[in-house]
């Protein structure tokens, strides 16, 4: 176990406390207030969150492998349930991108969804940029096996490009109705993300570069301590509200994508990357680690204070502040609190996109990550 970083054992750690045996799944949340039942069950998100974790084992298969999980069986029952319950449509997605990195067997329940937008994708136009990107980011890792996957991945790439694309570099988070007019931070990860995917296995510039925009814009707008905001306005390119401020996005998300940015030399890619993650560390506005480290969980959030509204109260804030010119970027002006919570899915994306990797030894080796490790032991 020796040679297996801190930082995953950090995550399995604390997956194995996100896991709920009796359900063979990830829970949904797992509660950080100190209730006697932390884990809460939301039966589609469980599916959707285990097979992101799912995803998330694939470059850390040696450390798997001292799990007790059985992940191909674990894989095929998530897939069996995903009709029974109402998933995202980027669950797919995920699923046909889970197999392709875990070699397994392609899914029939997602590929039936996914494989009728190589013929016409015009009715994704009506999803989430996030559930467009994903379901690309299926296809094109499964393009990789079998190049019959590669029209669904066209269709879906020109899609984005053509529906979703900003007039700037920024990508709106739906295609249609009042969201087109407005994007979270998820948004310019999964479309940008995926076009870095798709634009690698097809050699096409216009998704390459596509991607390279968005990711050159998003570093620009990076908040003074590394923070990624949360809400933008795609039509001027810029910063509604940067609150929440997500963990995940600091720590899995937002280096999934950069790491592609990196590989096509978009200036100050890495250093975003870095800046990003020591936020997690303590490098932030309330100027403590996210770390719980007597769980081997991670807060959730930065959030105003008092400040418990839903996503749609959230959006009306956004679109007060577009009519207005303003902005909800005011560094130090906001009494800030911890969101006391953790989702599985946050796992997934720490390793994804940190444990199979070794050129950010500081983050893979740190002594936060290590302490918790050895107080567990």
């Amino acid at each position: 176990m020796n040679s297996i970083s801190p930082l995953t054992l950090y995550g399995l750690a604390g997956l194995r406390r996100c896991w709920m045996p009796e359900r063979g799944r990830w829970s949904h949340k797992y509660h950080l207030d100190g209730r006697s039942s932390p884990n809460e069950s939301v039966p589609h998100s469980d599916l959707y969150y285990s097979l992101n974790v799912l995803l998330g084992f694939a470059p850390i298969r040696q450390a798997v492998a001292h799990e007790h999980y059985d992940v191909p069986a674990l894989f095929n029952s998530l897939c069996r349930d995903l009709p029974n319950w109402p998933v995202r449509n980027g669950a797919w997605g995920m699923a046909l991108w889970a197999a392709a990195e875990l070699d397994l067997d392609t899914p029939g329940v997602a590929a039936d969804r996914l494989r009728p937008f190589a013929a016409d994708a015009a009715p994704a136009a009506a999803w989430t940029a996030q559930d467009v990107g994903l379901s690309l980011s299926g296809a094109a890792a499964q393009a990789r096996h079998d190049a019959s996957w590669r029209p669904v991945a066209r269709a879906l790439a020109k899609l984005l490009l053509q529906q979703f694309r900003g007039p700037g570099a920024l990508f709106r988070d739906s295609g249609q109705g009042p969201r087109r007019h407005f994007a979270t931070f998820a948004t310019q990860v999964y479309a940008a993300m995926s076009l870095y995917q798709y634009g690698e296995l097809a050699g096409d510039a216009e998704a390459i570069a596509a991607a390279n925009a968005c990711a050159a814009k998003l570093i620009a707008l990076q908040g003074p301590q590394g923070e990624w905001p949360w809400f933008y306005l795609p039509a001027a390119d810029r910063v509604l509200d940067p609150y929440e401020v997500y963990s995940v996005h600091q720590h899995g998300m937002a280096p999934a994508l950069l790491h592609h940015a990196v590989r096509h030399q978009v200036p100050g890619a890495r250093q975003a990357i870095e800046t990003g993650f020591r936020w997690v560390f303590g490098a932030n506005e309330m100027g403590r680690s996210m770390l719980r480290n007597d769980l081997s969980l991670i807060y959730r959030s930065q959030r105003r204070q008092g400040f418990q509204g839903s996503r749609e109260a959230r959006l009306v804030r956004a679109a007060v502040a577009a009519a207005t010119g303003g902005s909800g970027w005011t560094p130090g002006k906001a009494p800030l609190q911890l969101t006391e919570e953790m989702r599985s899915y946050e796992f997934g994306w720490l390793l994804w996109s940190f444990g199979g990797r070794s050129d950010y030894a500081a983050f893979a080796n740190a002594p936060e990550f290590r302490t918790a490790v050895l107080q567990a032991a």
